[in-house]
């Protein structure tokens, strides 16, 4: 049975996200692992429909006209067609980026789709860090038969216990995909430490890390990465090296010839 359409306000109840910030924030992670799949014109129609998502976080009915209108004016007369509007619509379902919910007036008759924008999903720790924590259980030795071994409970604190040192825009970011408070200040320790390794200022670490971190995330959903932490110091160090040399330039102090190439510090 179809919905019955009627303002977005009565939708509110299919919103996935707490507040348009949580809503950004899965959106952006999206795009960070789908966008090249997407044209410019389907990219353009995306993203005109998630301002229509704004009212009621992740949820729209707006009329495909009503969102070309909106993109046509934009674009000083340069819009896109309802045919790529649709292929958005139908790679972004297939993506999992929104589910599309038919909607009917009180006739009975078709009206408006209804938008709802999933949330992004977490990433499940690769097969190999499991052997960091193993279940099995072990057989001691008949030597040691009667020794007692005693397991400490350990209570696993979430986000909202992350140290007051992690600017809230990282922990913003980061605690959709490793929820643990622990997990979260480990990701920003390797970040001040790359930052600090390459004399960049501190106002420069919270953009780098989560810029970083997206990375991190679009290729823990190509490929396993045994060691997300090493891998995601691996990126930053890159990128501080890279800001680190531009500034030097910015300064007057550009390459000799007799100084190390910039990809010496980045072997593929």
């Amino acid at each position: 049975m179809n919905l019955k359409s009627g303002s977005v306000d009565q939708f509110e109840q299919f919103s996935q996200f707490k507040d348009l910030q949580e809503f950004n924030a899965h959106l952006e992670m999206w795009l960070a692992v789908h966008k090249k799949k997407f044209s410019k014109g389907e990219l353009a129609g995306l993203k005109r429909l998630v301002r229509f998502a704004a009212k009621i976080p992740g949820v729209s009915n707006a009329k495909i006209g009503t969102v070309l209108k909106a993109i046509h004016e934009e674009y000083n007369g340069n819009g896109i067609s309802r045919s790529t509007f649709k292929r958005m619509i139908a790679k972004s379902a297939n993506l999992g980026i929104f589910t599309v919910h038919e909607t009917e007036r009180k006739n009975g008759s078709q009206s408006s789709n209804l938008y709802v924008f999933n949330r992004f999903p977490k990433s499940d720790p690769p097969k190999k860090d499991k052997l960091d924590h193993p279940n099995k259980t072990i057989n001691l030795p008949k030597t040691n038969k009667n020794q007692k071994i005693t397991k400490r409970n350990e209570t696993v604190l979430d986000h909202t216990f992350t140290s007051d040192r992690v600017p809230q825009s990282f922990i913003s970011t980061v605690k959709y995909f490793f929820p643990e408070a622990k997990q979260i200040e480990e990701f920003w320790r390797m970040a001040a430490l790359a930052a600090f390794k390459n004399n960049c200022e501190l106002n420069t670490i919270p953009e780098t890390a989560i810029h970083s971190f997206k990375q991190l995330i679009r290729k823990m959903k190509t490929r396993a990465i045994s060691k997300p932490v090493a891998y995601f110091y691996g990126i930053l160090n890159k990128k501080f090296e890279e800001k680190y040399f531009e500034e030097l330039h910015e300064m007057g102090f550009p390459a000799e010839e007799n100084d190390f190439p910039l990809n010496f510090f980045y072997k593929k």
